[in-house]
C-alpha cells in the first residue's frame, strides 16, 4: 500500500467510525431535564463532546488501519491481478 492510498484508507476509515461514534452518550434536552431555548432544535445534545469523540476516533482508526495495513503488507489480501 502506498503512501497515498493509506491516506486514502485512514481517512475513510475515520470518517465511518467518527459516524459510529456519535451517538455514543448523547442525551437531548428532554431526557437531562432542561428546558430548550428559543431557536434550538429539540433533538439538539446537551453536550455532544465532539473532541471526546474524535480523539477516540482517530485512536480507534489507527488500530484499524494498522490491521489492515498489516493486511496488505503480508499479501493475506492482495489487490493486484
Amino acid at each position: 500500500m502506498g503512501w497515498v492510498s493509506g491516506i486514502v484508507v485512514f481517512l475513510i476509515l475515520w470518517w465511518l467510525v467518527f459516524f459510529v461514534t456519535l451517538p455514543f452518550g448523547i442525551r437531548s434536552p428532554h431526557e437531562a431535564g432542561e428546558t430548550v431555548g428559543e431557536g434550538h432544535a429539540d433533538g439538539a445534545p446537551v453536550r455532544p463532546r465532539l473532541w471526546l469523540k474524535a480523539g477516540a476516533t482517530t485512536v480507534v482508526t489507527a488500530i484499524i488501519w494498522g490491521i489492515i495495513y498489516w493486511l496488505v503488507a503480508s499479501d493475506l489480501i492482495s489487490f493486484r491481478g
